[in-house]
C-alpha cells in the first residue's frame, strides 16, 4: 500500500528550496564577481546615457553632436591658451648692451622694410625708438628691459606720447612673440611714432 506524503508546509518548502539552490551545479553557472560588477557599471552607464539623450535635443544624434562640439571647443581653447602662454612667457630684452645706435636700428629697419621683412622692420623700428630715448637721457640704459617696460618708462618722460608708446609695445609683442602678421602699415605706424617722439620735448621735472 502506497502511503501518501503530505505536502510540505511553508518552512519546509523554504528549506527544500535553499538545499536545492545550494547545489554546486547552480553556483557553477553564476558569473564571476568581476563580471557582475562590470555588468552593474554598464547598466548604470546605459541609464545615464538614456537620461542625457532624453534631455538633449535630437536624442542620441543630438548627444553626439554636443559631444563633438565640446571636444572642438576644448581643442580650440587649448590652442589659444597655448599661444597666449608662449607669448606671455619670459621674453628676451628689447635691447642688449652694445647693439648699436638709434640710427643703426633705423637703417636696419629701413633695410628690412625694403625687402618686405615687416616683422623684422617692426622689431628694429621699436629698438631705434628706445635707443633714441636712451641717447637723449630720457631713459636709463638697461640691457634687461622689455618693450612694455620701456613704453611705461618712456611714457613718464613723454606723457604726450605715453598711449602711443604703449600701443607700439603691444604691436611689437604681438608681432614678435604672438605670431601676428605684420605689414607696411605696422612699419609706417612705428616710423611716424619715431619721428613724433624725436620732436616731442620731455615733461619738465617736478621738484620734490
Amino acid at each position: 500500500m502506497i502511503r501518501s506524503v503530505p505536502p510540505p508546509d511553508r518552512d519546509g518548502a523554504r528549506e527544500a528550496a535553499a538545499r536545492e539552490l545550494a547545489d554546486p551545479a547552480y553556483a557553477a553557472d553564476d558569473p564571476w564577481w568581476p563580471e557582475r560588477a562590470m555588468q552593474w557599471v554598464l547598466e548604470r552607464l546605459a541609464e545615464l546615457l538614456d537620461v542625457v539623450a532624453d534631455a538633449a535635443p535630437g536624442g542620441y544624434s543630438g548627444l553626439v553632436v554636443l559631444v563633438v562640439l565640446v571636444v572642438l571647443a576644448a581643442v580650440a581653447l587649448r590652442l589659444r591658451l597655448g599661444r597666449f602662454g608662449r607669448s606671455g612667457a619670459s621674453r628676451p630684452p628689447l635691447l642688449g648692451p652694445g647693439e648699436g645706435s638709434a640710427d643703426d636700428h633705423r637703417r636696419a629697419a629701413d633695410a628690412h622694410a625694403a625687402r618686405g621683412e615687416w616683422a623684422a622692420a617692426v622689431r628694429e623700428r621699436l629698438r631705434g625708438i628706445v635707443r633714441g630715448l636712451e641717447e637723449r637721457d630720457l631713459l636709463e640704459p638697461s640691457a634687461g628691459r622689455t618693450a612694455d617696460e620701456a613704453a611705461v618708462q618712456a611714457g613718464r618722460a613723454l606723457p604726450e606720447r605715453a598711449e602711443e608708446l604703449r600701443a607700439a609695445a603691444r604691436l611689437f609683442d604681438e608681432v614678435c612673440y604672438g605670431g601676428r602678421p605684420a605689414g607696411p602699415d605696422a612699419d609706417s605706424r612705428l616710423r611716424e611714432l619715431d619721428e613724433a617722439v624725436r620732436r616731442t620735448r620731455p615733461a619738465p621735472a617736478v621738484a620734490p
